[in-house]
C-alpha cells in the first residue's frame, strides 16, 4: 500500500502536462521542492529546457524530471534507491502521459552513475536528503565520469551552504546561488 501526503497539492506548473495534480510519499523520507522554488528553478533554465536530456538523480515523487519533461525536454532520466518512492513516480509518469520520455531507475545514485548512464546530460538536477554529502558524491561522480554535454549545468537543491567549500575544490564553475527560506539552489558548471 502506498501513503500519500495529505495537503501537500503537487503539480505540474507549465507546459503540456500543466496543473496535472501529482502524488507524494507519505512521511518524512522525502522533502518535494516547494512550488514557488520548482518555479524560480525553471524560469531560471527555461531556455534551456527544450530538447535537453534531464536527469533527476534523487527523484522522490519525479516532480522535476516530470516538470523537465512538460516543458519540452526530449528526456528524463529519474532515479530514487527506495521502492516506494519509484511506485509513485510511476503512477505520475502515467498521469503525466510521460511514458515515452522518461527512463526510471530504483538504484542508488551511484549505481545509476555508474551502470545506467549512457549518454552525456544536459541539466542534471539533486536533491538529495539534507544531512548526507550525496549533492558532493554525485558532483564528484559526474564529473569524474564526463557526464555533461558541453554547456550543461548541475543544479543542487540543499539547505547547507557548506557544500559550497567542497565543491570549490572540483572542476566546476558557480554560477549561481539563490536562497528560499532554508533551501538553495545552486547552479554549476562543467570546466572543460
Amino acid at each position: 500500500m502506498i501513503l500519500v501526503k495529505k495537503g501537500l497539492n503537487m503539480r505540474i506548473i507549465a507546459g503540456k502536462a500543466k496543473g496535472t495534480k501529482l502524488y507524494t510519499l507519505e512521511g518524512e523520507n522525502t522533502r518535494p521542492t516547494l512550488d514557488r522554488v520548482k518555479e524560480s528553478l525553471f524560469n531560471m533554465i527555461q531556455n534551456e529546457i527544450q530538447d535537453a536530456v534531464f536527469l533527476d538523480l534523487f527523484s522522490g515523487s519525479g516532480a522535476i524530471g516530470l516538470e523537465a519533461v512538460s516543458r519540452g525536454a526530449k528526456k528524463a532520466i529519474l532515479c530514487d534507491r527506495a521502492k516506494e518512492a519509484c511506485k509513485i513516480i510511476k503512477k505520475n509518469i502515467e498521469k503525466t502521459h510521460a511514458l515515452d520520455n522518461v527512463e526510471l531507475y530504483q538504484a542508488d545514485f551511484k549505481e545509476v552513475l555508474t551502470n545506467r548512464i549512457y549518454e552525456k546530460m544536459d541539466i542534471i538536477f539533486l536533491d538529495p536528503p539534507y544531512k548526507t554529502d550525496f549533492a558532493f558524491e554525485a558532483v564528484k561522480m559526474i564529473l569524474e565520469k564526463d557526464l555533461l554535454n558541453k554547456n550543461a549545468m548541475i543544479i543542487i537543491e540543499t539547505d547547507n551552504d557548506k557544500i559550497l567549500e567542497k565543491i570549490e575544490n572540483l572542476n566546476c564553475e558557480i554560477k549561481d546561488i539563490r536562497k528560499y527560506g532554508r533551501a538553495y539552489l545552486i547552479f554549476l558548471k562543467g570546466i572543460s
